[in-house]
C-alpha cells in the first residue's frame, strides 16, 4: 500500500475544516433570514418582513381568525367589508414596503380615528391592501414621516401575499426551462 503524504498538518486540516463550517453555518444563516419575509404574491418583491406583523384590532372587523401567513407562527387575520360590498382577509403591520397613494380618506374607515390610503406594490403596482395615518394629520404628508411615525399602520391582504418559505415549495415547470 502506498502511502501519499499530505502538505497539510493535521492541525491545519482540523482548522480548515472549521472555517468550512463556520461558512457553511453562516451561508445557512442568510438562507433562513429569507424565512420572514412576505413578498407580493404577483411579482415577488420583498414587501414586509413578518417580524413587523402587528396585531391592531378593529370593532368593524366582521371576524377574526388565526392564520399562518408567516409560514410558521400563527398571526391574527381580520375580516372586512367594503362599502360596495367586498371581503378582504388582512393582517396589520407597523411597516411594509408599499407605495401609499394619497390623500388620505376619512369616510368608510376600519379603524375609527385613522384616515386610509390605497397601498400598492411598488414594483408591479398590484393593490395589496391599505395605509392608515391618525386622522387629525393632513391628508397628505410626506413618506418619511409615515413611516418614522409611532402613529401609522398597514393593513395587507392576506391573499395578496406571498411567503418567502413557501416559494422554496414551488416547482418550476418543465416549459418554463431554458
Amino acid at each position: 500500500m502506498c502511502m501519499v503524504r499530505s502538505r497539510f498538518t493535521t492541525v491545519e486540516l482540523v482548522k480548515w475544516l472549521w472555517l468550512l463550517m463556520a461558512a457553511l453555518w453562516l451561508m445557512c444563516e442568510a438562507c433562513s433570514s429569507i424565512d420572514g419575509l412576505l413578498l407580493c404574491r404577483y411579482c415577488g418583491h420583498e414587501v414586509a418582513l413578518d417580524e413587523h406583523i402587528h396585531f391592531l384590532p378593529s370593532p368593524f372587523a366582521l371576524s377574526l381568525r388565526n392564520d399562518t401567513v408567516t409560514g410558521t407562527r400563527k398571526t391574527t387575520a381580520q375580516l372586512f367589508e367594503n362599502p360596495q360590498g367586498f371581503q378582504f382577509a388582512v393582517i396589520t403591520l407597523k411597516q411594509a414596503d408599499v407605495l401609499k397613494h394619497w390623500p388620505a380618506e376619512k369616510h368608510s374607515t376600519w379603524f375609527p380615528g385613522f384616515s386610509w390610503m390605497l397601498a400598492t406594490c411598488p414594483r408591479c403596482k398590484t393593490h395589496l391592501g391599505w395605509a392608515f395615518q391618525p386622522s387629525d394629520w393632513s391628508l397628505t404628508v410626506t413618506r418619511q414621516d409615515f413611516e418614522d411615525s409611532e402613529q401609522t399602520f398597514v393593513a395587507l391582504i392576506i391573499q395578496k401575499l406571498l411567503h418567502a418559505q413557501f416559494t422554496s415549495t414551488l416547482v418550476t415547470p418543465n416549459s418554463f426551462r431554458s
